[in-house]
């Protein structure tokens, strides 16, 4: 085996918690190689029938009854007390992991996946022998921060912004263990970044779009869930001064229907793409972006200077509710319920390019800088309390400076 072993814990409700997962896994290996060990587990999906049909479900209602999911939620919010000490439902497979792997840390990136299975591992490896930390990704806190998210016992508690630190130490985590930790992006992330200078040659030569019209990009998650549709024709009527980046995720139907509608206006410039591995640079050439409240996604807008709409077509969902307050409150960005309201939102930018520059404004007033090393640092620390190895540090960004610039 490895060094150092690290189990992260995770489950695709939506796609930030996996993207959070494969980001840690890829910074261990950037920054220490064959020194560290990272073994992900989706771990609801694994280990029980009941979990892996309440993924789905939870996924099902994402694309078609956000509204749904506020029933959804409040019946999740119980296992905080049926794995108050103990996992209820997958303890068999989890013991599994735990014997065979043997961690050095326990990582969650889940909000079920911290009571109970910190406790668990601690009883089959030996406390000494077993560090625990949880990444919460949610912007701010009340209604939709999931209290499986607070586990007093946590070694290691890092929340995105300070907002959000303060509200799991006000619900119980200790205040000497709890760190505020933005940004969580795959390296490619923090390497590929190109000079506003660069937007238009950009948009030209990788996308195909014009370089000076005002570019809205229609995002999704990795499960497909959109409104292109009924986005898409408050843009063509500004075809002289809009154009589009539109992604679809997994949903391949809504993709091959993209390229239909495409053909049928040339008047329009649109760039179209399935399941984007490309969205920080799709986010660095537009001006704006259309998203859910998922909290991946709009902390890459953040970082990437790309100010948010947020699309609560068919309500908001309790965890999504909590990153729209906090762009609300910080920078009074905008929320759209149906293609009227985003249409108005679009007229009124075209007619009044002012009022896009001042909630530009505001929403980089929210952002700041972040050595994205820090993170991974600490938690290999972590870990290395438990197992004392001698660990090489490699330099970020490489010495050789490669990938750099992303290509056009």
């Amino acid at each position: 085996m490895s060094k150092l072993r690290i189990l992260v814990l995770t489950s695709s409700t939506g796609g930030g918690h996996d993207a959070r997962a494969a980001a840690f896994a890829e910074w261990c290996f950037q920054l220490y190689r064959h020194d560290v060990d990272v073994r992900i587990e989706q771990m609801l999906e694994k280990s029980s029938v009941i979990y892996r049909a309440g993924v789905n479900f939870y996924n099902g209602i994402q694309r078609g009854a956000p509204w749904l999911h506020k029933i959804f939620y409040t019946v999740v919010e119980g296992l905080s007390l049926l794995n108050s000490r103990r996992v209820t439902f997958g303890s068999a497979y989890y013991r599994a992991v735990l014997a065979d792997y043997r961690p050095h840390l326990i990582f969650s990136v889940h909000d079920c996946l911290n009571r109970g299975y910190f406790q668990r591992a601690r009883q089959l490896l030996g406390a000494e022998r077993v560090r625990c930390a949880t990444y919460c990704g949610e912007f701010s806190g009340g209604w939709g921060y999931s209290r499986n998210w607070i586990e007093p016992s946590v070694d290691r508690y890092f929340a995105r912004t300070a907002t959000a630190r303060d509200y799991a130490v006000k619900k119980g985590i200790p205040a000497d263990r709890a760190r505020v930790r933005g940004y969580l992006m795959r390296p490619r992330a923090q390497l590929e970044v190109f000079a506003p200078a660069e937007r238009g040659a950009f948009r030209v030569k990788r996308l195909g779009l014009r370089p000076d019209l005002f570019t809205v990009f229609l995002a999704t998650g990795g499960n497909g869930a959109n409104n292109h549709f009924e986005l898409l024709p408050a843009l063509v009527r500004h075809a002289d001064r809009c154009q589009a980046v539109v992604i679809c995720g997994q949903n391949h139907e809504v993709y091959n229907e993209l390229i239909h509608w495409r053909a049928n206006h040339p008047e329009f410039n649109c760039y179209i793409e399935g399941n984007s591995e490309i969205v920080h640079l799709l986010m660095q050439a537009s001006d704006v972006i259309v998203t859910r409240g998922g909290t991946t996604t709009c902390a890459k807008a953040l970082h990437f200077r790309c100010p948010i709409i947020f699309n609560a077509f068919g309500g908001v969902m309790p965890q999504e509710q909590l990153t729209w307050k906090f762009f609300r409150n910080g920078a009074g960005s905008d929320i759209i319920e149906n293609a009227a309201g985003f249409a108005a939102l679009i007229d009124r930018w075209m007619a009044e390019p002012g009022s896009y520059a001042r909630t530009r404004a505001q929403f980089l007033a929210l952002r700041y800088e972040e050595d994205p090393t820090l993170l991974i640092d600490e938690l290999v620390g972590l870990a290395n309390e438990v197992a004392q190895v001698p660990l090489t540090r490699l330099p970020f960004p490489p010495a050789n400076g490669n990938g750099a610039k992303p290509p056009v």
